[in-house]
């Protein structure tokens, strides 16, 4: 049961697929298709709460690609779908949120919301009886917070890659007990250093830049890359589409995350 749906572009095995079951696997996820479910479906909140790794609570840095190539209405709204059951499922296993807008380089970065999120009540079931109250002020936050965090980012770039030292220096600063769940919510088409926007590339001509870009170690960590290929234009070729998937697993491999996962789609499915 896939919480982002697979297009026609994506491969998958099983093994990679994310599960709406397991909270900690792939991105902890488990919670991504409660986005549509009522705010009051206890039962489903406590199947998640029952998968919850309380030595390891998420640490959710939920990183928007703010270039133009994929802003539009309905990409902001799907990723928007998205982060809201990410926040569902951070803030049932007592994690930290954060979510921020990038463009062309790590320096040009605006966080929107970076806080922890947690439930207060003497038991599991009266602090999940106060979680849709949190979900939709952090949602709140998200949504009015977003315009102007991605209209004040300088145009022309994309740096992708550059994402991934400020989550390492995150979680560096969070620490333990937190393990680090990297979601870019990107296009893919950084032009910023090299560029993955002019050109097919094959899945080892992508392997090889990847190896030539340097990341830190995300050790324990567990790294999304959705929407890939997702621009507000015309769609790209399912050629350019499966370079830019091998490119970011191999990114992801090279720092040494514990799960990765690229795929092109941010619709929450599984339902």
């Amino acid at each position: 049961m896939s919480c982002f749906t697979k297009s026609n572009l994506t491969r998958i095995t099983p093994a990679r697929a994310l599960t709406a079951a397991v909270v900690g696997t792939a991105l902890a996820l488990a919670g991504c298709s409660t986005a549509s479910r009522p705010n009051n479906d206890l039962a489903a909140d406590q199947q998640i709460l029952a998968t919850c790794d309380a030595a390891a609570p998420p640490a959710a840095d939920i990183q928007l690609d703010g270039s133009g190539s994929s802003s539009s209405d309905a990409i902001t709204e799907e990723r928007f779908k998205a982060i809201e059951s990410i926040v569902r499922t951070t803030a049932i296993c007592s994690g930290r949120l954060r979510v921020s807008v990038f463009s062309s380089s790590s320096a040009a970065t605006n966080i929107i919301i970076d806080k922890s999120l947690h439930l207060d009540g003497a038991t599991d079931n009266a602090r999940l009886k106060k979680l849709p109250a949190l979900v939709t002020s952090s949602m709140a936050a998200i949504r009015s917070g977003y315009s102007a965090a991605a209209t004040s980012l300088p145009n022309g770039g994309s740096d992708i890659s550059a994402e991934y030292r400020l989550a390492s220096e995150w979680i560096g600063q969070l620490g333990a007990p937190y393990r680090l769940h990297l979601y870019l919510l990107t296009d893919g088409f950084q032009n910023v250093g090299f560029r993955l926007d002019d050109k097919v590339i094959s899945k080892q001509a992508a392997g090889e830049l990847a190896n030539g870009v340097a990341v830190p170690p995300l050790p324990g960590a567990s790294v999304l890359v959705a929407g890939l290929g997702r621009i507000s234009g015309d769609p790209p070729s399912s050629e350019m589409v499966d370079g830019l998937i091998a490119f970011y697993d191999a990114l992801c491999k090279n720092a040494s995350a514990a799960q990765c996962v690229s795929v092109t789609d941010y619709t929450v499915a599984g339902r």
